[in-house]
């Protein structure tokens, strides 16, 4: 007899079998579902002791037609034949070099020529980079800096510079030496100023006001070069920057003149209200008159007469630094703002008008441009435009990035537009040849105007262009590194490329020897950016080592050619080859299949036979939430095989699947109940609820028993557990002895049960001398047990010790038991080696004859009493409480103590944040309304009431936060809570007003649960960015720290 294959003719004697093709023909780029159920059609007519190797090459997919490149758009997973998708398209003909590798060409990292160097931004320090490229640019800065006498000549030898060490500048001096140097002669296309930043201290996360570092920095180089002998180094500053003015005021009675002389560095001008530069100098010049309550005090007339003030310009330096006031403090909203109104400004600047001593030129031209880009005075981006002072032509210099202007010209029109603002949309006013306008200049450098072009060359030192030479060296053995790194690169992608082109082609099978490796080791090998690694199969293997049906969807059918090399190449295992197709798992999968297809028939039958009159006793019992449900559970278990598989087998050439995870689900499974263990006792008898259970008769049970062959068998004859039967007598006798319990201690203390008639130490009562103290713990445990016996154990004991301190001293104090009642006062847990700490129950007071029959109901380990005690002999009685035990004073102070530590030293705790609103019709229009401190306090006490458990009312939030941070830290929680800015926010907590920002919450006294009012001023109409909110929800703390203050 010739066995044929299901899907027709016979397969051994051709390559490929024609039934085969025609069943999968069709089919081909058909969806992995489809191809799944066509590799197993045949089980629905072959049962599992007829499967033969026709079946099983059948599930394992052997003869599925393979798919063709340009007519399979992707990957067919159910078809281990496809090669077609899995990352070949990337090798297959001609490819770039450049692909090979991710290694960018070391020679963009080379300054272009005839270009500037830039400089590395370290994160938020684009505002230092703009002044050292402005100073750079000053020629006469630079070089009298290169005149300043350096410690690098002890660095450098006769012969050069020592090897092995890295140069390390000492002062601020050397640092700016150092880097105009790199600027200068440096084959980088950008440098790093990390050490002059570090020099300074600056932090690098922090964007500063570059006005402020601009001043402070000069400054500190002032004062750095007045210890220096060459007066062309010392005075460089003065000289470059330097000018002179006087504060003259003028008497109007008699005409005095007084004056105040002054240096200055750089012109402040207010740009509010403003259009043209030469506005704002004027403003700066204005006359002030003094009158009224500023009248100036003459000394000639020796009496306060009216008077005008204004400034007059004595001298003015070569670089006139003029700084444009775009950052204000806004006394509305409390912080800072920029003024983004656009300000006029030629190219060249007369200064004639405007200084007193008309001798000589005055016309400046501009030389520097200094941009904020952003609409925040908090955040941004600070770039320069500078005039190359040797050849005339701009540039613009963006950190890293340095930028040729056109034409020799200005250009201001892109960062114009990159910073243009979201709410005004003002229109840039027209400009005329040789002016500009701007709504981010925030400095403009002038230079005095020369007939002769400048055309000095300056010179680096000897001693640091030996350093310049060094770095550059450097920098040429990096980029012969690196081109050497892209060539090996580009050597191994061709290759590999190679490889690819060989091996590919040979990849398909077909009907010589084969063997299988998984779809993602091929993909990582056609991946060039990860490196291939040794085949692993073991993820893909059945319970009985061999290939698992399951996994065919991952896997990809390959040549034994190919195979051969891949293993000798990259090596790992196991090999699958044909005889790697397991049978076994095959016939348990056919087995399942035509389970599964017999279910619904199977359960209409078992229904129809559950229906049907039982004949006689016997039959077999049956749990009847497993009868409900058999049918889930017999495709959850039919199914289970499958799971498991995936489970086991995890990720193809990749991480293992989650033990912990496996573990977990494993747990689950074991806790849902099995087929008729519903039915099953503890100790594995039939359980001893016959409501639970229902008999059926012996065929229905046939049919069941094939798909639970493991599931237990109870036959009708067979007796309930004799243990459970045990129990539950013991059970019903227990309940009839709780509920006589209960009853009689319900009958003995009535009062104490229904929390009646209870004594209260504030009101001591006048019938008796002595009450006695429990625990509320106990007192909830015995009322529990006394309302439900027969649900919760009966109470034997009153443990009292441990109200008490680790010497069997009292921890309370008579005044704190009164204070507001009894049932307030908290009693204590013991904490190991030390005393007790506050817990959340309460302690109760007991009276004489309750506790008289306390102590015959439950075992008591310690007594406390109270007795009141009358003291003084004539007129009325003085009365003392004394308590017993003892109250132990070490032990309560260290209490105390404990209390107060742990209200202060919380985290994570939750408070709540009550915000008040006034329902009062404001009259004021949009005007800023401001609190009435006295009338919000005297709100606050009246408002809310605290209670032991807290309930949220309308208007309150939960925050959770720590005793240690900061008022202003919790102010930017609620902004977050209530859209409330910080400087809006009014808090106080049980009538004390919160206005120190800088105090933490524990100091404040916030404790947990503790409720803060929330009083909100209006808004103002015109709100700032929330990043600027932010930013002054952070202590602005400038350059304190720097070393630009240090001097």
């Amino acid at each position: 007899m010739v066995c044929r294959s299901p899907f027709g003719r016979r397969r051994r004697r051709r390559r490929r079998p024609p039934g085969s093709a025609n069943a999968f023909s069709v089919k081909a780029m058909a969806p992995r579902l489809q191809l799944e159920k066509a590799a197993w059609r045949w089980a629905e007519t072959v049962r599992p002791e007829e499967v033969s190797q026709e079946h099983i090459e059948t599930a394992y997919r052997i003869w599925l037609e393979p798919c063709i490149r340009g007519v399979c758009r992707r990957n067919c997973r159910g078809n281990p034949n496809c090669l077609v998708g899995i990352g070949e398209h990337v090798w297959l003909g001609e490819i770039d070099e450049n692909s090979f590798h991710n290694i960018d060409d070391p020679n963009c990292e080379r300054r272009k020529k005839n270009s500037f160097v830039g400089l590395t931004n370290l994160g938020a320090t684009c505002y230092v980079n703009t002044f050292l490229q402005v100073w750079f640019l000053n020629l006469e800065l630079r070089q009298a800096l290169y005149l300043c006498p350096s410690t690098c000549s002890d660095y450098t030898m006769g012969d050069g510079v020592r090897g092995g060490k890295d140069y390390e500048p000492q002062t601020i001096c050397e640092h700016l030496q150092y880097l105009f140097a790199l600027l200068q002669n440096s084959n980088r296309r950008y440098i790093d100023p990390s050490g002059f930043v570090k020099a300074l201290g600056l932090d690098t996360g922090q964007q500063q006001d570059a006005q402020e570092f601009s001043k402070l920095f000069m400054s500190l180089l002032e004062d750095t070069l007045s210890k220096q002998k060459n007066p062309d180094v010392r005075n460089i500053v003065q000289q470059q920057f330097c000018g002179e003015y006087a504060y003259v005021t003028v008497c109007n009675q008699c005409g005095r003149e007084s004056k105040l002389l002054s240096k200055f560095y750089e012109l402040e001008l207010n740009i509010q209200g403003h259009k043209q530069l030469t506005d704002c100098i004027s403003e700066f010049l204005k006359e002030e008159k003094l009158e009224g309550d500023n009248r100036y005090f003459c000394e000639n007339c020796q009496s306060k007469q009216n008077a005008t003030r204004k400034i007059r310009l004595l001298s003015l330096p070569c670089t006139l630094n003029l700084q444009l006031m775009r950052f204000v403090f806004d006394r509305q909203t409390g912080h800072k703002k920029k003024l983004n109104a656009y300000i006029g400004f030629s190219e060249s600047l007369d200064m004639e008008p405007y200084v007193e001593h008309k001798g000589g030129s005055f016309v400046y031209e501009l030389s520097a441009v200094l941009i904020h880009r952003g609409v925040s005075a908090y955040s941004g981006h600070y770039i320069a435009h500078v005039k190359d002072p040797q050849s005339g032509e701009w540039y613009k210099f963006n950190d890293e990035d340095i930028e040729k202007m056109e034409g020799k010209k200005l250009q201001l029109g892109i960062e114009e537009d990159l910073a243009e603002p979201s709410k005004s949309q003002t229109r840039k006013p027209k400009c005329g040849k040789g002016t500009h306008c701007s709504r981010n200049a925030y400095m403009l450098v002038y230079r005095l105007q020369t007939r002769e072009k400048n055309h000095t060359m300056v010179q680096v030192p000897a001693f640091l262009q030996e350093l310049v030479d060094r770095d550059n060296l450097k920098f040429e053995e990096w980029c012969v590194e690196m081109a050497e790194m892209r060539r090996q690169s580009v050597d191994k992608g061709k290759a590999k490329h190679e490889e690819v082109k060989e091996l590919y082609q040979r990849l398909p099978a077909g009907a010589e020897p084969y063997e299988f490796v998984s779809l993602e080791w091929l993909q990582k090998w056609l991946d060039e950016s990860t490196p291939t690694k040794p085949i692993d199969n073991h993820a893909c293997l059945c319970s009985h080592a061999k290939l698992h049906p399951d996994k065919i969807p991952i896997m990809k059918r390959i040549s034994e050619y190919a195979a051969d090399i891949f293993y000798s190449r990259y090596g790992g295992g196991p090999r699958l080859t044909v005889k790697a197709l397991c049978k076994d798992c095959v016939v348990e999968r056919c087995r399942v299949l035509r389970l599964k297809n017999q279910l619904n028939e199977d359960y209409k039958t078992v229904n129809n036979l559950l229906k049907a009159a039982m004949k006689g006793d016997d039959g077999f019992w049956v749990g009847k939430s497993s009868l409900r449900s058999w049918r889930q559970l017999a495709l959850e278990q039919l199914d289970e095989q499958d799971g498991e598989a995936e489970q086991s087998n995890g990720k193809i050439n990749g991480t293992p699947f989650n033990k912990d995870e496996s573990k977990e689900e494993k747990k689950e499974e074991e806790d849902e109940l099995n087929f008729n263990e519903d039915i099953l006792c503890p100790h594995g008898g039939l359980s001893i609820s016959e409501n639970e259970r229902r008999l059926v008769s012996q065929e229905a049970w046939n049919k069941l028993r094939q798909y639970f062959p493991k599931a237990p068998e109870f036959p009708s004859y067979k007796e309930c557990c004799s243990q459970c039967k045990i129990l539950e007598r013991e059970g019903e006798e227990n309940e009839a002895l709780h509920k006589m319990i209960a009853n009689e201690q319900k009958t003995s203390l009535p009062n104490l049960f229904q929390d009646k008639n209870r004594p209260c130490l504030s009101n001591w009562p006048e019938d008796t001398d002595c009450l006695y103290i429990v625990s509320h713990f106990f007192l909830d445990e015995w009322r529990k047990f006394v309302r439900k016996p027969t649900r919760s154990t009966p109470v034997s004991s009153i443990g009292n010790a441990a109200l008490l301190c680790p010497h069997g001293g009292l921890m309370f104090t008579f005044p704190s038991l009164t204070k507001e009642d009894s049932k307030l006062c908290q009693p204590l847990e013991r904490r190991e080696g030390g005393w007790p700490t506050a817990a959340h129950n309460n302690i109760a007071l007991i009276w004489p004859s309750e506790w008289q029959m306390i102590q015959k109901l439950f075992v008591v380990d310690k007594v406390i009493k109270i007795t009141r005690i009358a003291v003084g002999d004539a007129g009325p009685s003085e009365v003392q409480y004394i308590s017993e035990p003892k109250l132990c004073p070490d032990c309560r102070e260290g209490l105390l103590c404990q209390q107060q530590r742990d209200l202060r030293e919380y985290t994570q705790a939750t408070i709540y944040v009550h915000k008040v609103v006034d329902n009062k019709k404001s009259n004021g229009g949009t005007k800023r309304q401001k609190t009435s401190q006295q009338g919000y306090v005297a709100y606050q006490k009246q408002v809310i009431r605290r209670s032991t458990r807290h309930r949220k009312v309308r208007g309150e939030k939960a925050l959770l936060v720590s005793a240690n941070q900061t008022l202003k830290e919790l102010k930017i929680q609620i902004m977050h809570a209530f859209s409330v800015a910080p400087f809006d926010q009014n808090l106080s907590i049980d009538g004390k007003i919160l206005n120190d920002d800088c105090a933490t919450l524990g100091t404040l006294g916030v404790i947990p649960e503790s409720v803060i009012l929330l009083k909100a001023d209006e808004p103002i109409a015109d709100y700032a960015a929330m990043d600027d909110v932010m930013q002054v929800c952070m202590p602005e703390e400038g350059f304190k720290g720097t070393g630009l203050l240090g001097h």
